[in-house]
């Protein structure tokens, strides 16, 4: 089935602005092309077999709401079980992850931690929620649920928590 990506809802920021635009909503969605958007999303349809089409470009999009602002912010942010499928996908396009990432203004390492529900709040989600709806995007809630929420199954199998945050950033090299 093609995927079929569905023009923006708002406004985007313009090309080289960075992701901190809190005036307006800006939608996550303009920071990838239609080829891109559509190949990063088939990564997550393909991972998660009987996903549909509309799941995976939701997960997608919170994926990078999610890392615009973790690239905006020093640490404390974690994504949820399923945002988190959205960043493996994006990992995997590593040209485009790190062209993503020097956009952003910095490489954002991911570092995953093993499952443990006795490390993870609702709180870091929450705090990350927050975060994300600050730096004038929006959350789609369905997709932010606890740590031990199976509504939606995701076959990404780590978690991030911790005052620190799962990211890593490297700023762009001068020169």
């Amino acid at each position: 089935m093609p995927c079929k990506n569905l023009p923006p809802e708002n406004p985007v920021p313009p090309p080289g602005a960075t992701a901190t635009m809190t005036a307006t909503r800006v939608n996550p969605r303009a920071l990838l092309g239609d080829a891109d958007f559509s190949a990063v999303m088939h990564t997550i349809l393909d991972n998660n077999p009987g996903m549909e089409p509309g799941m995976a470009g939701r997960i997608l999009v919170d994926a990078l709401a999610y890392l615009a602002t973790a690239a905006a912010t020093s640490g404390g942010l974690a994504p949820s079980r399923v945002v988190d499928e959205g960043w493996h996908a994006l990992i995997l396009h590593t040209g485009l992850y790190q062209t993503l990432g020097a956009r952003l203004g910095g490489f954002i390492h991911h570092v995953p931690e093993r499952p443990d529900p006795g490390r993870r709040s609702q709180a870091s989600i929450e705090r990350t929620i927050a975060a994300i709806e600050a730096a004038g995007y929006s959350v789609d809630r369905d997709l932010w649920r606890g740590p031990e929420d199976t509504t939606i199954p995701v076959a990404a199998n780590c978690q991030h928590s911790g005052p620190e945050g799962p990211i890593v950033i490297i700023p762009k090299p001068k020169g």
